[in-house]
């Protein structure tokens, strides 16, 4: 694997993980402050079946989503603002949504109940949009590729 490349995912990882603590956690809370749906958020409690506390758990996959995008986006051809941000509106959630869920033992999509369909892929667009933002923050500092942060 080349050096430019390991650096990439280094940053694309570092990028989910940052934007998921600020962006994604953060839209969360800020529509549960609104009322309009109930979210724990930054959660220490523990996951199954390693009982690894859910912050850690979300951290992890999160960096690993932004490591697929710092490769992924730049094939899109769009401008790398609105790439990173359908990366999480849409991929990201359309996973979760019927791979992790049904996983998990949940109804697929969450059973598409209102609000949580709405707000969902609102803030994880924000959160691509974080992504981002932090990786075009780090990329020429850590020497990884720019096409991703373009």
């Amino acid at each position: 694997m080349n050096n430019t490349l390991v650096r990439t995912l280094a940053c694309g990882f570092i990028a989910g993980a940052v934007s998921f603590m600020i962006f994604h956690q953060g839209g969360f809370w800020a529509a549960t402050q609104a009322g309009i749906l109930k979210a724990s958020t930054w959660s220490m409690a523990a996951t199954k079946p390693w009982q690894v506390p859910q912050l850690i758990s979300y951290l992890f996959f999160t960096g690993l989503w932004g490591a697929l995008a710092a490769v992924v986006v730049p094939y899109t051809k769009l401008p790398a603002w609105l790439g990173w941000t359908l990366f999480g509106a849409v991929v990201v959630i359309a996973f979760n949504w019927f791979v992790v869920l049904p996983l998990k033992g949940s109804p697929v999509g969450g059973g598409f109940r209102t609000p949580g369909v709405i707000v969902a892929p609102v803030v994880y667009g924000i959160w691509g949009l974080g992504m981002w933002l932090v990786y075009k923050a780090l990329h020429k500092p850590l020497g990884a590729s720019a096409a991703p942060a373009r």
